[in-house]
């Protein structure tokens, strides 16, 4: 095969890694800077270009589109579904991910375990939102939040009223949702393909610290997963419509809650923790499901 990775860091690591196991298995492999992409939307032959070159030789794409590029990330992706390029992950996929409400609202309708949410925007209804979810403490999100970053512990309803108060102001987009108190600051990342979880890993947040991001200094280390997780991590990738996808859960007193499914998710933390070559197993299922024009939506969900 000859893959397009489609990412703006080279030299990261996930980025690397894939282009490695692609020609560890016999492939060809290029990065390719999506924003540097540019496209030719036709009836009847549609194209991307690329530093003056037409990128017409791959038949497969994996997408690695950052959070703040997710517009013309998945636009670029959409035009090779057009091209009937296969994409590790489609775009539609990826946008539903992306949108915090919306994939929350879509593993509520499959029946998803869940921590209590909830979404408004006017200030008058911040103490009835509070309510909703059990009163403080809770956990107040920016929608356009990553790596715990626009996330925040509030430990009283009267703090609680003052952050929702203030994100509102900026005229953000928030969600409040229940403290998962005896989660201890821990959660799991399941890392999902095909419908099979291939590792899973325990991110655990540095003292005082209620985030178990790896970039927020927290530690990982491999766990034995439950059948009811490993069954939560399939079925939550399964409902985004993605074919590799990072899930992250919390042990809740009533059973796994799902925080977040993440269509990009990083192969070093959790390669590290495990041991396991997960780049390779990406190309793995490359090679079995990448056939020209495989795409549910065709480019146009």
């Amino acid at each position: 095969m000859n893959i397009g990775i489609l990412s703006r860091g080279p030299k990261l690591y996930s980025t690397k890694r894939l282009k490695e196991a692609a020609k560890n298995r016999g492939h060809q492999a290029e990065v390719i800077d999506y924003l540097k992409c540019y496209v030719n939307i036709t009836s009847h032959k549609p194209s991307v270009h690329y530093k003056d070159r037409v990128l017409n030789e791959f038949d497969a794409v994996i997408p690695r589109i950052g959070a703040s590029n997710t517009f013309y990330g998945t636009a670029i992706v959409r035009q090779f579904e057009m091209m009937g390029v296969y994409p590790l992950n489609e775009s539609v996929a990826i946008s539903r991910s992306r949108d915090k409400l919306r994939s929350l609202q879509i593993l509520a309708k499959k029946g998803v375990g869940l921590p209590i949410t909830g979404f408004a925007h006017s200030t008058k209804h911040t103490e009835d939102i509070i309510k909703l979810v059990g009163g403080a403490p809770l956990v107040v999100k920016l929608l356009e939040g990553t790596q715990g970053k626009g996330v925040v512990l509030a430990e009283t309803n009267k703090a609680a009223e003052s952050v929702i108060g203030a994100f509102m102001e900026l005229d953000a987009h928030i969600m409040v949702q229940e403290f998962i108190k005896e989660a201890g600051g821990a959660d799991i990342r399941c890392f999902v393909i095909d419908d099979k979880v291939v590792a899973s890993m325990m991110r655990q947040g540095k003292e005082g610290e209620f985030r178990s991001n790896l970039h927020r200094g927290g530690s990982a280390k491999v766990i034995k997963i439950t059948p009811e997780e490993r069954s939560t991590a399939v079925r939550s990738a399964k409902a985004m419509g993605l074919n590799l996808a990072g899930v992250d859960l919390l042990r809740s007193n009533h059973g796994p809650v799902v925080m977040e499914v993440n269509s990009s998710p990083g192969l070093e933390g959790i390669e590290a923790a495990t041991g396991i070559d997960v780049a390779d197993k990406i190309i793995q299922f490359m090679e079995k499901d990448a056939k020209h024009g495989n795409t549910r939506t065709a480019g146009i969900g």
